[in-house]
């Protein structure tokens, strides 16, 4: 298992035309709440996916994910069956590649992922929008001290990770410190295709 994200090789034009929306941001920001909260407001919009991580951790309550073992996970990986994976803390993370068949019949599909898979996947698909959502440190250590996932590992070490890669910058950033139902409706407002009013 390499530690390098990585996004099928094989590739030799972009794919598109839909819309592949990044959702980024350190631990404790709030992504899973507010992905959440934007997936219940789009729920009639058929042209708009939400598609399940594969993760070889315990999921949590606020996460809609696909636990699998890390054979299942590297059996599947042999297989050609992820579209992107990576790993983060010591676990495995990957999204299926029935993406590229949504995103090849113009669906927007909004994913969960890490900020090191960024360059690669800007270079793989058409129309990438990354989404940081943030908030400040004193924050995250508190939601994080809150939530108790022992999957996390130490609190320190979520909060001081950095990506230095320039193809890494969001294209939008919510900082995430007043209602989640007030940055839900901002995030819709992105999903939806009004990138630049959240």
């Amino acid at each position: 298992m390499t530690e390098a994200p990585v996004v099928a090789e094989h590739r030799v034009a972009a794919i598109g035309p839909g819309s592949l929306i990044l959702v980024v941001g350190p631990s404790g920001a709030g992504k899973d709440t507010l992905l959440g909260l934007a997936k219940a407001a789009c729920a009639d919009d058929p042209n708009i996916v939400f598609p399940r991580r594969v993760i070889t951790r315990v999921a949590s309550a606020s996460e809609d994910n696909e636990e699998v073992s890390p054979d299942a996970f590297r059996q599947a990986l042999a297989r050609n069956e992820y579209a992107v994976h990576w790993e983060a803390h010591g676990h495995c993370y990957a999204l299926s590649r029935r993406i590229d068949d949504d995103l090849r019949a113009g669906r927007t599909v909004i994913a969960n992922v890490s900020r090191t898979v960024i360059a690669t996947v800007r270079r793989a698909y058409a129309d990438v929008v990354v989404v940081s959502i943030t908030a400040p440190t004193n924050v995250l250590a508190e939601r994080l001290a809150m939530r108790g996932r022992s999957s996390d590992g130490k609190i320190e070490h979520r909060l001081s990770r950095t990506v230095d890669d320039i193809s890494a910058a969001p294209d939008v950033t919510i900082v995430n410190v007043d209602s989640a139902e007030y940055h839900a409706r901002q995030f819709v407002r992105i999903i939806k295709g009004d990138r630049w009013e959240a």
